[in-house]
């Protein structure tokens, strides 16, 4: 990062430089004659980053959920917020012997003291929304921006009967792809217009941006995979939207000089719901025998699997820029590692895995997921 006082310009390299201001060289400090503001600060400081994008790096279904879960209890954030494209997308929780399936509130929820916000370019469903603000106890703290779009129940009804969007697309049928059609037409109606929740309304990207403006933590929560993004996906197999991080960004109202970390979140296989290509593609019984089967969060349909595909994460991490990258279900890909509470524990075989994805997304592998629970993390972020 470069910044100029208009006197001498200042480049930190890494956090344990010296600085240059007015021709002297100065340790770090808070007391420095420059008119920079707070946020820029705390990154030329090398401070906690009070930004965090987390996405899904390949179709879905990698354990963002509980990564998200684990983030929010460990780093405290003062805001999780959620983008994407709306309640087509699951994102599964394990906390305290309780199992939750989330559509609409952000999964950091179990932190306590956490505001909850969904942004306003996710589609909002109503009654899922209120019954999940009812099943996590978060009204108060929960709310969702006055311009998100509404899925009513025609919705539902034209994409059920769109053999296009059910049958060729296998669409969840959430009402997502004709809610989204009608806002890009400017017709669909939006939370404002529905007085049911106008006790949950705000000004998402005020609320984030005067939060980020004070050095507070933001978690931000990205939904689906990176190829099922409507752009960088494999079209027209993908959803209503693009999902990368930089349409995470806007969906909540953030600009990207105010995004720190993007975790992209890799599960230790692949598995893809619904139709499209999945190179690798194992058979049924062969994804039974390895304790790979799994079922949509929002559908309950079956997963198809398949190995590990390194070249899809490589342009995953290309394409959100990500600057960490987080892998699930370690356990069940490696079952000798479960509930490893170190990068020490892990058998040899797991480090030689977690290496060569390193290696080959020129990205560090920081969090690992060895168990199902919102703590089976192996968190390496702290490590030099």
């Amino acid at each position: 990062m470069k910044i100029s006082d208009g006197r001498t310009d200042h480049v930190r390299l890494s956090t344990s430089e010296s600085f240059i201001l007015n021709g002297a060289q100065k340790t770090p400090c808070f007391n420095w004659e420059l008119n920079v503001t707070e946020h820029i600060l705390h990154q030329m400081l090398g401070m906690a980053m009070p930004c965090t994008v987390v996405v899904g790096g390949f179709f879905g279904d990698e354990g963002k959920g509980k990564l998200l879960a684990y983030l929010a209890l460990k780093d405290k954030p003062a805001i999780t917020a959620r983008g994407g494209v709306g309640p087509n997308a699951g994102h599964t929780v394990q906390y305290m012997n309780k199992t939750y399936f989330l559509r609409m509130v952000p999964s950091g929820f179990i932190y306590q003291d956490c505001r909850l916000l969904i942004g306003p370019g996710v589609l909002v469903n109503p009654k899922v929304f209120l019954q999940e603000v009812e099943l996590t106890v978060t009204k108060g703290r929960v709310a969702l921006d006055n311009q998100c779009a509404i899925i009513e129940e025609k919705h539902i009804q034209q994409e059920m009967e769109s053999s296009h969007l059910t049958q060729k697309i296998g669409s969840t049928k959430s009402g997502i792809g004709t809610c989204s059609s009608e806002r890009v037409l400017r017709i669909a109606k939006v939370a404002r217009d529905f007085p049911e929740l106008s006790e949950f309304l705000t000004d998402v990207p005020v609320e984030i941006n005067a939060a980020l403006g004070k050095g507070k933590a933001v978690l931000v929560e990205g939904t689906q995979g990176t190829f099922l993004s409507l752009y960088h996906g494999t079209y027209p197999f993908c959803t209503a939207k693009d999902v990368c991080a930089s349409a995470i960004c806007s969906d909540i109202g953030i600009g990207p000089t105010a995004v720190d970390d993007v975790i992209i979140v890799f599960k230790a296989y692949v598995t893809r719901i619904g139709e499209g290509p999945l190179e690798g593609q194992l058979p049924r019984e062969e994804v039974l025998k390895r304790g790979w089967m799994e079922y949509g969060t929002v559908t309950r349909r079956e997963r198809r699997a398949a190995p590990f595909d390194f070249k899809l994460a490589k342009k995953a991490v290309m394409l959100n820029g990500a600057t960490q990258v987080a892998i699930t279900k370690l356990d069940v890909a490696f079952p000798e590692c479960k509930e490893a509470k170190s990068f020490d524990e892990l058998p040899g075989n797991v480090k030689d895995f977690v290496r060569k994805v390193e290696k080959e997304t020129e990205v560090p592998v920081t969090l690992m997921g060895t168990g199902p629970s919102a703590e089976d993390i192996i968190d390496r972020r702290g490590e030099t």
